[in-house]
């Protein structure tokens, strides 16, 4: 049973991941609205909205190719994949001896290539304008993404995520300046890896905001619920890297099942933090012209860098 247990804790951090991912979406969205002082659908209106999706039919261009009908599906597993390399609710997973930061990465970067190109597929002026957006931005997170986990791995001497959270929630407590830096420059490029202001706005449909909606206009149906779906699980997720790389404790170490309830409760606890925080900065800010991006995540850089820079020189 104790070679079995692994993979069904992994099974169970996917079935969190399919059905929270929607929850935190909703719970970031009704904060947002008491916020503004607007009236809210309640947390559960994702679930209506793709339910909505999924009964509707697909509607395609006549131009269409299989990589506009197989992103929807590329995407959906890719992020579905990544929900099983992160310690959710324990270290104790199969894929941890195998995957670590960099595999983690290359999932996301895999859901955003087929999403760029589906979106310059159909030959649409938004769809390019999407692609070409969201490419732009890519190019700079992705390396600040990699330095900021890189400092952290240093730091755990391991790019394993669930070595991570062993050495920093079991081993000796101490405020390391790095760890500062990386995470200030892990909250900058979260907000630009899903989408949310200052950097984008998932809410609006303004061609000269818009960078990711761009890029799925012309999906309907079952398609573009998939891809709504995968947006959110890749919120819940990038949630939970931060929670696993910077907030570890509460997460249940290797064969201590006793230790996954009081997990997923400091879970819930953690991400309603989190649901706050981002709203108060969501709402705290403008969406900034698009020619500023590239400076907002050279600051993230910056702040990955010297938190690499830090470790070498103070620890």
């Amino acid at each position: 049973m104790s070679e079995i247990f692994p993979y069904i804790l992994d099974g169970l951090q996917i079935v969190i991941l399919l059905f929270a991912a929607p929850v935190f979406a909703g719970w970031v969205k009704t904060l947002k609205c008491w916020f503004q002082g607007r009236t809210t659908a309640g947390v559960l209106q994702p679930y209506r909205d793709l339910t909505k999706l999924f009964h509707k039919d697909i509607v395609l261009a006549e131009n269409a190719s299989w990589v506009f009908r197989f992103t929807p599906y590329a995407v959906f597993g890719s992020v579905v994949l990544a929900g099983g390399i992160i310690p959710i609710l324990s270290v104790d997973l199969p894929l941890s001896a195998t995957a670590d930061i960099i595999a983690l990465i290359s999932l996301f970067t895999i859901a955003r290539f087929f999403t760029a190109l589906a979106g310059m597929d159909i030959g649409t002026a938004f769809g390019g304008m999407g692609a070409s957006r969201e490419k732009t931005i890519a190019s700079v997170a992705e390396p600040a993404m990699l330095m900021a986990i890189f400092t952290v791995s240093l730091v755990c001497k391991s790019t394993s995520l669930s070595q991570m959270v062993q050495v920093i929630a079991h081993g000796e407590f101490i405020l390391r300046p790095s760890l500062a830096f990386a995470l200030l420059a892990f909250a900058l490029i979260a907000l630009a890896e899903t989408g949310r202001v200052p950097v984008d706005n998932p809410a609006t449909h303004l061609e000269l905001t818009m960078i990711h909606e761009g890029m799925i206009l012309e999906y309907s149906g079952r398609h573009l619920a998939l891809i709504e779906w995968a947006g959110m699980m890749k919120l819940f997720l990038f949630a939970a890297l931060g929670i696993a790389a910077f907030f570890p404790w509460g997460i249940a170490a290797a064969n201590d099942s006793p230790a996954l309830f009081v997990a997923a409760l400091s879970l819930i606890l953690k991400l309603t933090v989190a649901g706050v925080g981002l709203v108060m900065i969501e709402t705290g800010l403008a969406k900034m012209r698009f020619f500023r991006v590239p400076e907002f995540l050279g600051s993230a850089f910056l702040f990955a860098t010297l938190g690499m820079l830090s470790y070498f020189m103070l620890e």
